[in-house]
């Protein structure tokens, strides 16, 4: 029987099969001993898996996962469990929505373009809902409109909304449906009242920002998928406070800044890392205007933490 894991605990897995049927599932321990998988949780939501209900008690609506489907993509940021080890946040998703803000707390861009690239390393296209309009005043709405013209000039989706007063929710709605959808964000971006806008009666658990350090606590434990009302699946993420580069090569980070893609192949050398080699088209779009200088600066940021043995 084939189902969709909707929520990951790390031990047992809720599964739906496409009639609607829940299960609380199990991994086969053969999974756990899988050598090829190498991330830390070999089955994550969004995964299509085989399942084999246990008939021994039909009311207790457990089951055994036997198969994993092949995945059309996924995401995946450091493992809590160690650096070095990936974590896979969801699998076979149409689409990422990244919930920024600019004040309580203030949404950093090196964030931002880290969970970009992530996404753009597995194909992966974000849109960026930036939430609490209701609180921005002058100020904030300049910044905003500078970050909004650099990552639309770049290609990228933006949306303005207030998940408090509802202004744009209706705009995100339209953009959800029919998709599997990936929410994520830091903690006290008002993830929670965002998703509670767009699944009415679910009620997820909100905090408020923590006033002494000025970032958000987090409320969501695990990954967990829900069914939209009006079509698609929304997969809602812990809040993560940093989103690590995992298993991208010095030499292919460029790739994954979509601005940077025109002129890589314009570079003098072919190994290029657009730092201080001779003839670099990466570093003259900088120069000229063609390619933003913070964003560069990002690029060379998250350069300098990728390490060595990943080449």
């Amino acid at each position: 029987m084939q189902a969709t894991v909707y929520k990951s605990t790390g031990s047992w897995y809720v599964v739906k099969t496409a009639t609607g049927e829940t299960f609380q599932a199990r991994m086969k321990g053969i999974f756990k001993k899988n050598e090829d998988i190498t991330s830390t949780n070999p089955i994550a939501v969004g995964d299509f898996v085989e399942i084999e209900p246990d008939d021994s008690d039909a009311s207790a609506k457990n089951a055994m996962i036997t198969g994993i489907g092949e995945r059309r993509n996924y995401i995946v940021r450091s493992s809590p469990h160690g650096k070095n080890k990936k974590h896979i946040v969801a699998a076979n998703l149409d689409q990422a929505v990244l919930v920024c803000t600019i004040k309580d707390p203030r949404t950093s861009l090196g964030f931002i373009d880290r969970f970009l690239v992530t996404a753009a390393a597995y194909h992966i296209p974000v849109i960026l809902v930036f939430n609490k309009k209701d609180l921005y005043r002058d100020k904030e709405m300049e910044k905003y409109e500078e970050v909004a013209a650099l990552y639309s000039s770049i290609g990228y989706r933006v949306m303005l909304v207030s998940a408090s007063t509802g202004e744009g929710v209706e705009e995100v709605k339209e953009a959800l449906k029919d998709k599997t959808t990936l929410m994520s964000g830091h903690s006290g971006v008002g993830k929670s009242s965002l998703i509670n806008d767009l699944l009415p009666g679910l009620d997820l658990k909100t905090t408020a920002v923590s006033g002494w350090s000025g970032k958000g606590l987090h409320t969501t434990t695990f990954a967990e998928m829900y069914d939209l009302p009006d079509g698609g699946q929304l997969i809602d993420t812990p809040g993560v406070r940093e989103f690590g580069i995992v298993d991208i090569p010095k030499t292919e980070l460029s790739h994954y800044f979509l601005e940077m893609q025109p002129y890589i192949s314009e570079c003098q050398f072919n190994n290029c890392l657009h730092l201080n080699e001779p003839g670099c088209a990466v570093k003259a779009a900088v120069e000229a205007g063609d390619i933003d200088v913070d964003r560069y600066v990002s690029y060379a940021a998250m350069l300098d933490t990728i390490q060595e043995e990943q080449y």
